[in-house]
């Protein structure tokens, strides 16, 4: 029987609303979204423990101090004030025993974004790494990764593509991520950005593959490491490989246009959950809006 994460992630595509809004003293909608709707509380909705700790990890980052403040003040507003700050910025630091001890004793870990290659190149291999996923697999530990962060959680990782480029064979950078996610590639702000290519590129190289594409302030909630449930105000774009017939890219010249047959597309919103594991989409009930 095949044994399943006890913990869960949550991967986010980027700007996830920090209720910086609420301090402009804007509309009640925007209180309502942050407090109740919001990534970082559905977040914190999944903590455990009394008092619970969150740690964000502020690597990807090229402006660490900047960033965890931000953090600390959004989590606080939620009512999380046991806060740390892991700022570590390359392999010595990862390796640091306080934030060896820091990892075991906490509740939630959460990756900010930035460069994801720099997640996979001073975790891969290590202690801490091996620690987190001990901690994921046995324990109701909650990881949360946002725009880098979430691009690092997958077993393989887009680490660079040129969105504009992303129908021309190579443009799209690969290579393996933190493996938290298994058989899946996570691209992020997906929509603002028109990453769709970019993302069925990566999936046409590796049709045992799922992609998930994260539009900014919206997320998925992974359970069991293969439950996805869509969070937030955008969509999610799922991407299967499992049916693809005609397929160049082991063909064509790099540099040249790729041709993919029978690529499978699902768009999510929130509430709608996808298997991983079966590779099957379930909408969520469908509520009577206040026009109707």
């Amino acid at each position: 029987m095949a044994s399943y994460p006890v913990g869960n992630l949550v991967a986010v595509g980027g700007a996830e609303d920090k209720g910086t809004d609420l301090e402009k003293g804007i509309f009640q909608r925007d209180r309502n979204n942050f407090f109740e709707l919001g990534i970082l509380k559905n977040i914190v909705n999944l903590i455990q423990g009394d008092n619970p700790r969150v740690e964000v990890i502020t690597t990807a980052s090229a402006i660490p101090d900047e960033i965890a403040p931000n953090y600390q003040h959004a989590f606080e507003k939620l009512g999380i004030s046991n806060f740390g700050h892991m700022r570590i910025r390359n392999r010595e630091d990862v390796a640091m025993q306080e934030y060896l001890e820091r990892l075991k004793t906490c509740n939630c870990i959460m990756f900010s974004g930035g460069n994801q290659l720099r997640l996979s190149s001073i975790f891969g291999g290590t202690e801490f790494l091996e620690i987190l996923k001990t901690r994921y697999k046995t324990e109701k530990f909650v990881i949360g990764g946002t725009s880098a962060g979430a691009m690092a959680m997958s077993a393989t990782m887009i680490y660079e593509g040129n969105a504009s480029l992303a129908h021309l064979k190579g443009e799209v950078k690969i290579t393996t991520g933190l493996g938290l996610l298994k058989k899946s590639i996570i691209d992020t702000h997906f929509d603002k950005r028109g990453r769709f290519n970019r993302l069925a590129q990566a999936v046409a190289a590796q049709p045992g593959t799922i992609g998930v594409g994260l539009s900014e302030d919206t997320g998925v909630i992974v359970s069991e490491g293969y439950k996805l449930r869509t969070i937030g105000n955008g969509t999610v774009i799922i991407i299967d490989g499992r049916k693809i017939d005609f397929n160049n890219i082991a063909e064509v010249g790099f540099g040249e246009p790729i041709s993919v047959e029978n690529l499978i597309v699902n768009i999510m919103s929130n509430g709608d959950t996808y298997d991983l594991e079966n590779r099957v989409f379930h909408g969520a009930p469908i509520t009577q809006s206040a026009e109707d």
